[in-house]
């Protein structure tokens, strides 16, 4: 009977060991999950904004196609009218994909409306002109530049400007019925990627101005699509 309790008892330890090398194992496990969540997260955040920088350029490239078109004489005033196209013949030439219609940075994927003189779109281009070292870019198009005019007695922005926090004076929500020259997303979060040195999701504005010789690109900017976006080390 000795021999037996010992076998048990033997038994027994190394299953009790062998349970806690397990637990040991996983809690080891769990705490590599925890320390590489934020990595993920910043990694799949990165993302979304990239994929919403590259269809507001999409989107920037429609209001340039209509806006020639019409000869400077017409702005869209809602996104449908982009998705709408382009009269060419007795058919209508696309302009603008149905999944650039969509930001994925906000709630309801609907983009802001974005208009020539609203705050939101001159203090956007005081920025660009900060970033391109006080030079604002030209915009090489007959039919947009009369858009840049209101953009010269702009009052500057100032030293105090927060590239990262949300400006509720200028952060307004249309998204139909308004004349645009650009449009933004609806969130009002902090950046993985910066844009223009910008790095809040609502002062992002996508829009065919300031797209001229003299124009400085952001590092690691794709030469392809102009995103003039790059990695936020911070």
């Amino acid at each position: 009977m000795t021999g037996i309790n010992a076998t048990l008892r033997k038994t027994v330890g190394e299953r009790g060991m062998s349970l806690m090398t397990v637990m040991a194992v996983m809690t080891l496990v769990a705490i590599a999950l925890l320390a590489a969540a934020p990595t993920v997260m910043n990694a799949v955040q990165r993302e979304k904004e990239l994929e919403s920088i590259r269809r507001g350029e999409e989107v920037a490239d429609a209001i340039r196609e209509y806006v020639n078109f019409h000869q400077g004489q017409k702005l869209p005033d809602s996104i449908d009218e982009l998705l709408e196209g382009l009269p060419q013949g007795t058919k209508r030439r696309m302009i603008l994909r149905p999944a650039a219609a969509v930001d994925p940075l906000s709630e309801d994927g609907q983009w802001r409306l974005i208009s020539p003189t609203s705050r939101a779109f001159l203090n956007f281009g005081q920025r660009v002109q900060r970033f391109n070292s006080g030079l604002l870019p030209a915009t090489p198009n007959q039919y947009l530049n009369r858009y840049a005019v209101p953009l010269a007695s702009a009052q500057g922005l100032g030293d105090n400007d927060d590239l990262k926090a949300v400006d509720e004076s200028e952060y307004e929500v249309s998204t139909s019925n308004t004349p645009f020259i650009g449009v933004a997303s609806q969130s009002k979060d902090t950046s993985v990627v910066t844009y223009y040195g910008i790095e809040n999701h609502s002062k992002w504005i996508f829009t065919p101005m300031f797209r001229g010789v003299g124009s400085s690109r952001p590092a690691n900017a794709p030469r392809n699509g102009n995103t003039r976006s790059s990695s936020n080390s911070n």
